[in-house]
């Protein structure tokens, strides 16, 4: 019998499915530092994490039971993926199960940061009743999201999805990726109708000079940011930008020079350069809005990356 330690958590349909195949499913929260002696003492094959576990070198190599090493998201950047595979580990992650509701997530942004709802939210219960008028005239000038351009770096599943979103908004997609030239795109809807996009990549700087706002959807980088003070200077002065990808992607006091400049109006992030501290410059920023790394933090995703994981195990494994 194969066993299972989910230890950041995993969905109730995911338990199901791998108990139903007859592993056994353990969902102890071991602290880092205990894990190894967990791992052995209970004779683990399979480890499965989301963001907060570690699995580097030493610990692959002090478990000998280990069989297989499963993330649930798309960023692999907290385990030691290429050194676990040398060893003969499987090594899985769960790309298609998050997009929806990281897309979902961005546009909750882009959404907020056109009607200041993020600033009014913070206003609002302190002055809503003393100057209700001065606020009203403060958030009249909101921007419309439709026919503007929406530029997407990184077009991967979760750059898709956000893309997708953008064109039922009716706005217009550019995106830059390494991988692809050309993506068709089909838009889904609920009646059974879809409608087909055929898209172009553009080069980078194109995409910062035309866009009005930007999402970025990159893995975490290790030599230098994408976005800093060269991007932000090409780009169209009052744009807006949104990060849901990982921290570090973004120089963030570049970042808050260009808010602060005006050059631009307003970011979204939910991923930060100091995760799990971030800078309090940028939680305290009037035009940033803020969530605390919640992309795929959904009910819908979650069933689908413990289900995924589980499809996968199970495929590999038996």
């Amino acid at each position: 019998m194969h066993k299972v330690l989910a230890n950041d958590g995993i969905s109730q349909a995911g338990i199901d499915a791998l108990e139903k195949e007859g592993f056994e499913v353990k969902i102890t929260r071991v602290a880092q530092e205990q894990l190894e002696n967990y791992i052995n003492q209970n004779g683990i094959n399979v480890l499965l994490v989301r963001s907060a576990t570690q699995v580097r070198k030493p610990l692959i190599d002090a478990c000998p039971t280990l069989q297989l090493i499963g993330r649930g998201g798309v960023g692999m950047d907290n385990i030691d993926v290429d050194y676990a595979k040398s060893k003969g580990i499987h090594v899985i992650n769960t790309p298609a199960s998050s997009s929806q509701s990281v897309a979902e997530l961005v546009f909750a942004h882009l959404l907020s940061g056109v009607r200041f709802l993020h600033k009014a939210n913070r206003d609002m219960p302190l002055e809503g009743d003393s100057s209700f008028k001065q606020l009203k005239k403060s958030y009249a000038k909101g921007t419309e999201l439709k026919g503007k351009t929406l530029g997407i770096i990184g077009f991967g599943r979760i750059g898709q999805a956000t893309a997708q979103m953008a064109l039922g908004m009716g706005m217009r997609v550019l995106f830059h990726d390494h991988h692809h030239e050309e993506v068709d795109l089909k838009l889904d809807f609920y009646d059974g109708q879809a409608v087909s996009f055929k898209l172009k990549g553009a080069k980078m700087e194109e995409l910062l000079k035309e866009s009005d706002f930007i999402s970025i959807h990159v893995p975490a980088q290790k030599n230098g940011y994408v976005l800093g003070h060269t991007e932000f200077g090409m780009m169209k002065p009052g744009a807006g930008i949104v990060n849901a990808s990982r921290g570090g992607i973004i120089d963030e006091v570049a970042l808050t020079e260009a808010l602060d400049t005006d050059k631009l109006a307003f970011a979204g992030l939910d991923v930060f350069e100091s995760e799990p501290k971030p800078e309090i410059k940028i939680l305290m920023h009037p035009k940033i809005s803020l969530s605390p790394h919640i992309g795929a933090s959904t009910q819908e995703a979650q069933d689908k990356i413990g289900l995924e994981l589980a499809t996968q195990t199970i495929a590999l494994l038996k």
